[in-house]
């Protein structure tokens, strides 16, 4: 088709319009519209020098066969080439936001670019091994958890346990955050990623009680794993943020831990990655961790992206107000251009995430004080 004589390339146009979504604002979505968002934004977004390399390949192709002609068709690219370089831009300053968000404690992992560039996807290092399938509880398949560790097999290992998202309905163990995983794995970490039992058959109390589940088994086999229980990080994504916090701030609950009642299943901090941190579909205060917000609750350091489709950023940001008003220890790190599933790829990102997780559970561990008050939270 033309346009004042010019031929139209719709294949090219239909290209750029994708690799622009990422970089528009998000208002409040349905669950639908915003899953649909979220799976187009994902890649292109977390994969930014992927998305430039294809504008690169598209646009030459495109004015190889004489398509870069009419008005329109230089606009749309000079358009979308601005939006590519304003996600990547937003996702290497990634580091900075979270350095300014962690106040006095500092980040020492530096994110690196020839790893992102030549390998993004979170294969497993050699320096790590992964013990699959280990049985935590009476639940068959959705109590099984796999561990990750250097091969060396250090002792005194601090332990991250990481509960996947997927609106408590769906999910796996070895979907989400394994660049985290893999990472600290070859720092010398244990690093456990878990299923759990998920809805419909399932509800809140069984999430939490898989969960605790999971805390009462490295206080009772860690030691043989080289782990030290005394040092345990509860993460999550998605709705396993809302698990890990949820579990996090009711140490000492009998109620969820039933049968094994004695354990003592406190941790030293949670990490909430794209977090939802309201009420469970419906439910009341005992499954809000609004509600359960408090001075002696562990630690809690939140990541979420001001793009996201599927949590909206205002619910982050009332619950990180929520947890300073109750006193709470909260680092709020609020990364500019991230969608929901950011913990996907090795990207410029969620590398830097990582750096500042761990520097996070570091300071947890060595400090009584108050985390994160030094400075305001940094939003872009």
């Amino acid at each position: 088709m033309t346009l004042t004589g010019m031929s139209i390339p719709y294949g090219y146009l239909i290209g750029l319009a994708f690799l622009t979504i990422p970089a528009l604002p998000v208002p409040r979505l349905g669950e639908r519209v915003g899953t649909v968002v979220f799976l187009l934004c994902m890649a292109i977004n977390e994969l930014p020098f992927l998305a430039i390399g294809l504008l690169a390949a598209s646009t030459a192709l495109a004015f190889s066969e004489g398509d870069l002609t009419s008005p329109v068709t230089i606009a749309a690219a000079v358009i979308t080439t601005a939006c590519v370089a304003s996600t990547t831009w937003k996702s290497v300053r990634a580091q900075r936001i979270l350095q300014d968000a962690m106040g006095a404690i500092t980040v020492t992992r530096r994110v690196s670019y020839t790893r992102i560039l030549l390998h993004p996807f979170p294969f497993r290092p050699r320096s790590v091994e992964r013990t699959a399938n280990i049985a935590y509880g009476p639940a068959g398949k959705r109590n099984l958890m796999d561990a990750y560790r250097h091969r060396s097999h250090p002792t005194g290992a601090p332990v991250l346990i990481h509960f996947h998202g997927g609106y408590y309905a769906m999910g796996r163990k070895n979907t989400q955050s394994r660049p985290m995983l893999h990472h600290l794995a070859s720092r010398g970490w244990l690093c456990i990623s878990a299923n759990y039992r998920l809805r419909p058959e399932a509800g809140f109390e069984d999430h939490l009680i898989d969960a605790k589940r999971v805390i009462a088994w490295v206080r009772e086999h860690g030691h043989e794993w080289g782990a030290d229980p005394e040092r345990i990080v509860l993460t999550g994504s998605s709705a396993g943020a809302h698990m890990s916090t949820m579990a996090g701030f009711t140490q000492g609950r009998s109620e969820y831990q039933p049968g094994f009642e004695e354990v003592d299943t406190s941790v030293s901090a949670v990490v909430g990655i794209g977090g939802y941190y309201g009420p469970y579909f419906g439910r009341g205060d005992d499954t809000d961790p609004f509600a359960q917000a408090r001075a002696d609750a562990p630690p809690i350091m939140i990541v979420h992206g001001d793009r996201d489709s599927l949590v909206h950023i205002s619910i982050a940001r009332a619950f990180a107000k929520r947890l300073r008003e109750a006193s709470c220890r909260t680092v709020y790190a609020e990364l500019p251009g991230a969608h929901h599933g950011f913990d996907v790829f090795h990207s410029p990102r969620f590398d830097a995430v990582v750096g500042a997780v761990e520097a996070f559970a570091a300071h947890a561990w060595a400090q009584d004080g108050q985390i994160g008050t030094e400075r305001p939270q940094a939003s872009g």
